[in-house]
């Protein structure tokens, strides 16, 4: 239980920040699952359109603190290392 006004407020911040981070990180995963069936399929022109995407959907998750920066950089190095072995 929060002793004060202040902690009370930051509990609800706290779960409506963890509701949305949960949104952004299951849309990333379903994202991600949906370029690597492509890339497994062997389309290129999806596969190259589902990368710009998740790329940028994976920026936007970095820039607003839901990722590592360093994380999300290596999420988009090992997607277009796999985007580069099709072509």
């Amino acid at each position: 239980m929060p002793n004060t006004k202040s902690a009370e407020r930051r509990v609800r911040s706290n779960a409506r920040r963890h509701d949305q981070n949960t949104n952004i990180k299951s849309r990333l995963k379903s994202l991600q699952k949906k370029y690597l069936s492509l890339v497994g399929e062997g389309k290129k022109a999806e596969a190259t359109a589902a990368f710009r995407d998740i790329s940028s959907a994976i920026d936007k998750a970095a820039k607003t603190g839901v990722l590592h920066w360093a994380t999300a950089d290596r999420k988009k190095s090992r997607l277009s290392v796999r985007l580069a072995a099709v072509k």
